[in-house]
């Protein structure tokens, strides 16, 4: 071996620095390697939300919880299947009873969060929280960080230090004094962070910021621009890892084990086309390194796999250029004023659902019926209230839109159909039946705006009804919608402490894994905000216990 560390964690995304602090807490030499030149992976761009139930903050707040309501929701949503073997009932409870133990741990590190003060679970069942699960990263100075790390931290999505629930609420500031007040406190606090020499950052650059810091003031090493290739046996045991730099390999053991976090396969469209048939890499988010060939690895150790078909699914669209993050479009399928078709003309969906449940619909529809793209019909009512593809509310949208039929429009029904290619008879009875449903305030077709959920997504300040809208006020415009990801769902099989399972049950001895590496948790769903990142963080958490405890 060239060099020789207790623990060694492969990727840099949610959990790796959470595994990191763990381990160097009980006094074991931690790597951290990651394959491109930014740490933080697709956390970092993300919002950073992490699904926590029975948390310290729900409590705090006088907010209801309890584990046993806990288990009771995700065995109502999430169930037990056949083909979840990574969703099944132990690994649930387990969980529910390590995700607040990872948080305390983090607590204890220095780490600073808060919750949402409302994002309801995505499922009206059983043991369900209104309230929301929900855990986010307090802001973070980026300045607490040394330059070399500043540079080395991918960047987020949000510009300014905006606490989730006022970004959220950009959009309504010609409609709402709350909007308005939001928009100034977010302006006073950049200029107050900018003269006293502060850079605070949000959402998952903020998660991944402190993690981050709080690991290598831990004493940590991590590493950049390191790929691995290959996981080094002894007697069936992972021992340590291959790794590649500047075309050079390099041989590291590692004592107590090596914890895959290095994403799924998202832009490795040959597994794509495997797994996830149907499924496309250039409608992901995921980062750049989500490209699988970890996991390959492992499986030619003899790791078993699962729920591979699965991805963190999210609509987007497609804008002219190549923006390094497509708008993601959930929350513009949930406003009134609108509704999505296939490609007959025809609405398939209950629109207000979540961003995994989007995307599945798209997908599952479109094997009977061209619905890839499908196309959210607004409009002008529409077009002045709510932002459109991360623009802001008003019909002045760029040039190129119009110019590269990216945004569709006609004066009435008919010609927005024909500049889709859709027939104008069926659109225009599909938007009849709708406008109907409006006035007599009930979806009878899919149940839009039904729950709880469906309602926090629409427009909060209608005062009718938050999901449904008539569409009848021309310029009418269209959008192309595409069942993108944030990252795929499915992965490597693990057992209730993280450790990676062969075919036949047993654990590969020393090959721990978490994130989306894995075969998740949840199954075939995401039960609130934070489905994925809290499970990655959690189980990363119980991966470095477990491998300190064989010490």
């Amino acid at each position: 071996m060239n060099e020789h560390f207790d623990f060694i964690v492969v990727g840099s995304g949610a959990g790796s620095m959470c595994a990191a602090l763990k381990l160097r807490a009980a006094g074991k030499s931690v790597l951290v390697l990651e394959k491109t030149d930014l740490i933080g992976g697709t956390t970092a761009t993300s919002g950073g939300v992490m699904w926590i139930p029975n948390n310290r903050y729900m409590q705090t707040e006088g907010i209801h919880d309890s584990r046993e309501d806990a288990i009771t929701y995700l065995e109502h949503a999430v169930g037990d299947s056949d083909d979840t073997p990574g969703a099944r009932r132990t690994r649930r409870e387990a969980y529910v009873d390590q995700a607040p133990e990872m948080l305390e741990f983090l607590i204890g590190q220095g780490c600073q969060f808060r919750r949402v003060p409302e994002w309801p679970d995505y499922y009206q069942v059983p043991g369900y929280s209104e309230s929301g699960r929900t855990v986010v990263s307090e802001l973070f100075d980026l300045k607490k960080l040394d330059k070399e790390w500043q540079a080395k931290l991918r960047p987020g999505f949000i510009p300014i230090p905006a606490y989730l629930e006022e970004a959220m609420q950009l959009g309504n500031m010609k409609r709402s004094k709350a909007a308005k007040k939001a928009f100034f406190r977010m302006i006073g606090r950049t200029l107050w962070s900018k003269l006293r020499g502060k850079n605070l950052v949000t959402a998952g650059h903020a998660l991944q910021g402190q993690l981050l810091h709080a690991a290598v003031q831990a004493g940590a090493e991590v590493r950049v621009n390191r790929s691995v290739n290959t996981f080094i046996l002894d007697n069936g045991r992972v021992v340590g890892i291959v790794a590649s730099s500047n075309g050079q390999a390099v041989e590291i053991g590692a004592s107590l084990g090596v914890l895959i976090n290095a994403g799924g396969f998202a832009r490795n469209q040959a597994m794509l086309v495997e797994y996830s048939p149907g499924a496309r890499s250039d409608w992901t988010n995921a980062n750049p390194g989500d490209t699988g060939e970890v996991l390959q690895e492992a499986m030619r150790i003899g790791a078993a796999v699962a729920q591979m078909d699965e991805r963190v699914g999210s609509p987007c669209t497609l804008p002219p250029g190549d923006a390094a993050l497509k708008p993601a479009m959930q929350g513009d399928l949930c406003k009134p004023h609108s509704m999505l078709i296939d490609q007959s003309g025809k609405r398939f969906m209950r629109e207000t659902v979540s961003y995994m449940a989007q995307s599945k619909a798209i997908l599952e529809h479109n094997k009977n019926t061209p619905a890839i793209p499908s196309y959210l019909i607004l409009d002008s009512q529409y077009l002045n209230k709510f932002m459109l593809a991360g623009s802001m509310p008003g019909k002045k949208k760029p040039k190129e839109w119009f110019e590269s039929n990216f945004l569709l429009t006609g004066d009435t029904l008919e010609a927005l159909a024909q500049a889709c290619g859709i027939d104008p008879t069926a659109l225009k009875s599909s938007v009849e039946r709708f406008n109907g449903f409006v006035d007599k305030g009930i979806d009878e077709d899919f149940g839009r705006g039904s729950e709880v959920y469906d309602r926090w997504l629409g427009d909060r300040l209608s005062e009718t009804h938050p999901s449904l809208g008539r569409i009848e006020q021309g310029p009418f415009y269209a959008l192309r919608i595409y069942p993108g990801d944030l990252g795929t769902y499915g992965g490597l099989l693990t057992d209730e402490h993280a450790r990676v399972l062969r075919d036949d049950g047993q654990a590969i001895d020393g090959l721990y894994a978490t994130g989306t590496s894995t075969a998740s948790v949840m199954g075939r769903i995401t039960p609130g905000a934070g489905g994925s990142i809290g499970p990655s963080i959690t189980w990363a958490y119980v991966a470095a216990k477990h491998a300190a405890a064989q010490a």
